[in-house]
């Protein structure tokens, strides 16, 4: 690992139940610059990573005496500024966002370790140098996870979603949530406020879109007696009903332009006014936003101010939709009928296998939302337990078809000449290099998209379906030069 042969020794503790694993992960990781340790038991771990003020600790989820998630609460407990990997067969939502939450630096899929692990540990590695020299001991306790899932998805593209639920989670700083319309947009706020430090107080969800322009204002600060035509009694608006708690407001591309500036003064000092009073009111509450337009164009277009965006803007998650992740289809589709039997007194259907590939074929221009209510559609017209292809109300359109794309923006069909040339390609360089096909594959697509891009980091990470921090971490492992991200 020459990225980690420095003159200062570091130490890494692995712990892991699978002896066979714990051998290739030493070998994969040695280096002149690190002592490695290794232990099948989550005490163990602990007790060598106190012992020696490891650097790094990369932990399995599946240990005893205790798991994964036990290990890193405790050793973050006793070190707050310790760097933490968890891995692991992930299948919970919570796994993540717990971990992360917790302070894990990552969170590796098992079936990913063999590619993202070296990278992973040497961006770690530095992480943990950087700790040691700035070393602060007095962060906060991470804390208490919450028990359950909210969010559905293994797709990478869905980790990483968690993963910004997890970092965010136990601030108070406003989030933008974006994606499109039926993406999950409000249940990734519910998430967030789920898992603060704000989940025993309020939580209130406003669609600004829903709600007429003349009342809106009132709806979000309340008014006095009198104040205008119809105010035949004083009310007491969201923003002060919801004093500590957690303000969801959908839609915020949609709020007029003269409560946006009420808004921003919320914002910027935690003071407001009801309509109709003089006198100045304070809310501690915390503001979680979201949007299907683009605020950026809103801005350019002068229907949204410039401030009041980046006051919203501090922490953005995107929300891909779901012809972004069709992995994720037939984990959705279990949760929702699963739902759907419990509310229809235990009658539980299945999917055939020909109707969850009806399902993943489908573009699903309604996102998650659609989804949901073409299963209830079909569990009610369904005259059998097993769901077939003709059950599932959706039509026959392949999901390139769908949503009339644009021909250059639609799925090829894989074997057409040119992708045939391109995947025959990859495997003739796969083979010389003695690397797997898959890593090449990736290395490429990289490279190609960054130079389609003019190395502009940001767009190029939308166009592969990433986040900007996986992106970078792919450039380094894959050694791709680029300039300056210009974001």
């Amino acid at each position: 690992m020459s990225n980690m042969d420095k003159p200062t020794q570091q130490t890494i503790v692995i712990a892991d139940a699978d002896a066979d694993y714990l051998d290739w992960a030493s070998r994969h990781l040695d280096a002149s610059s690190v002592t490695i340790l290794t232990t099948t038991q989550a005490n163990q771990a602990f007790d060598l990573f106190s012992k020696n003020r490891a650097d790094l600790l990369i932990a399995d989820l599946q240990l005893t005496p205790f798991d994964g998630l036990e290990l890193i609460k405790r050793v973050r407990q006793n070190f707050p500024n310790a760097v933490v990997l968890l891995t692991g067969d992930i299948s919970s939502t919570n796994t993540v966002i717990e971990a992360t939450k917790m302070g894990a630096y990552d969170v590796l899929r098992k079936e990913a370790v063999s590619f993202d692990l070296r990278p992973t540990v040497e961006h770690a590695l530095r992480a943990a140098e950087q700790m040691r020299l700035a070393a602060d001991d007095n962060l906060p306790t991470p804390q208490q996870p919450v028990s359950s899932d909210l969010i559905i998805g293994n797709s990478p593209v869905m980790q990483e979603v968690f993963k910004l639920i997890g970092r965010a989670a136990h601030t108070d700083a406003p989030v933008l949530i974006s994606g499109e319309s039926g993406s999950g947009k409000e249940v990734v706020a519910s998430a967030l406020h789920q898992y603060s430090r704000r989940t025993s107080r309020d939580y209130i969800a406003i669609n600004c879109a829903a709600i007429p322009a003349n009342l809106l204002e009132s709806e979000l600060f309340g008014h006095e007696k009198g104040s205008f035509t119809g105010a035949v009694s004083k009310r007491i608006g969201r923003f002060e009903q919801c004093s500590d708690g957690t303000l969801f407001l959908d839609e915020i591309g949609d709020l007029p332009h003269d409560v946006q500036s009420k808004l921003l003064r919320v914002l910027q000092s935690g003071e407001f006014s009801r309509i109709g009073s003089n006198d100045t009111l304070t809310s501690n509450v915390r503001i979680l936003a979201a949007t299907n337009k683009s605020l950026e164009k809103e801005v350019e277009a002068d229907r949204f101010r410039e401030d009041l965006f980046y006051r919203l803007n501090v922490v953005r998650i995107h929300i891909p939709p779901l012809r972004h992740r069709i992995e994720d289809i037939s984990l959705l589709a279990e949760h929702f009928l699963n739902r759907i039997a419990k509310h229809n007194s235990g009658r539980r259907m299945q999917l055939s296998p020909e109707a969850l590939e009806h399902l993943q074929n489908y573009d699903w221009p309604g996102n998650v939302r659609e989804l949901e209510n073409t299963l209830q559609s079909a569990c009610v017209l369904a005259t059998g337990t097993v769901l077939l292809p003709k059950d599932i109300p959706i039509g026959a359109v392949p999901r390139r078809q769908a949503q009339n794309l644009p021909e250059e923006t639609q799925t090829h069909d894989l074997a057409s000449p040119s992708l045939a040339q391109a995947a025959e390609a990859i495997l003739n360089a796969a083979t010389q290099e003695g690397l797997p096909a898959i890593s090449v594959a990736e290395r490429e697509l990289i490279r190609l998209t960054l130079e389609q891009q003019d190395h502009h980091l940001g767009n190029s990470a939308k166009i592969l379906g990433c986040t900007l921090p996986a992106l970078r971490k792919k450039i380094a492992a894959y050694d791709l030069t680029s300039p300056s991200d210009p974001d």
